[in-house]
């Protein structure tokens, strides 16, 4: 596969520094997550509006998986569709702290699990080309656990900030340095090829 170096120390390299972007990524996405639902009632949608968005969200969030697959395979073109992917997916959930309506805070919620969709398969696919020199179980066992540490941050990160008086806005917007670390470390990954 183009653009992934080979041999060992690059193997640990990438999957470690992918693992970094997911730990970012995950805190982003499920901080913003946990705080969603109260988020769009406090914007006026009922009930079955969040639930709708909610669900559609997470359809479209799987569905369009082996689209974005077979796109990358297709083209080659993995690096662009795994930015596409991150650039849609953590740039969402800030941009929640500027939606004045429910119904904009719906588009970004989707918006945000497409993102998802777009680049889950393509680092999956890359992280899978270290599992000849890390062995399967721990290149994917490395990155899933930098990504559930996001997974559990995020959420915590986001209480704390609503214990600590904040609201939901300041919530959203605090996320944004999560988003640039990601960022940061794929673009620092992208530079060393």
């Amino acid at each position: 596969m183009r653009g992934l170096d080979s041999g060992g120390s690059s193997a640990l390299r990438f999957a470690l520094i992918m693992g970094i972007v997911n730990l970012f990524g995950d805190l982003t996405y499920e901080g913003g997550a946990a705080i969603n639902g109260q988020f769009l009632g406090m914007l006026g949608a009922s009930a079955a509006a969040i639930s709708i968005i909610a669900g559609t969200g997470e359809f479209l969030g799987y569905a369009l998986r082996p689209v974005a697959g077979w796109i990358a395979d297709r083209s080659g073109a993995y690096w662009a569709v795994t930015f596409a992917g991150y650039a849609i997916n953590l740039c969402a959930v800030p941009a929640m702290a500027l939606a004045g309506s429910w119904e904009l805070a719906a588009a970004l919620i989707i918006a945000e699990r497409v993102g998802r969709a777009m680049r889950k398969p393509t680092v999956e696919t890359m992280i899978s080309y270290t599992t000849g020199e890390l062995g399967r179980g721990w290149a994917f066992g490395l990155n899933t656990a930098l990504d559930e540490a996001g997974a559990t941050l995020g959420p915590l990160i986001a209480a704390l900030i609503l214990f600590l008086r904040g609201d939901y806005r300041t919530a959203y917007a605090l996320l944004t340095i999560s988003v640039l670390l990601a960022i940061m470390a794929l673009i620092g990954r992208v530079a060393q090829l």
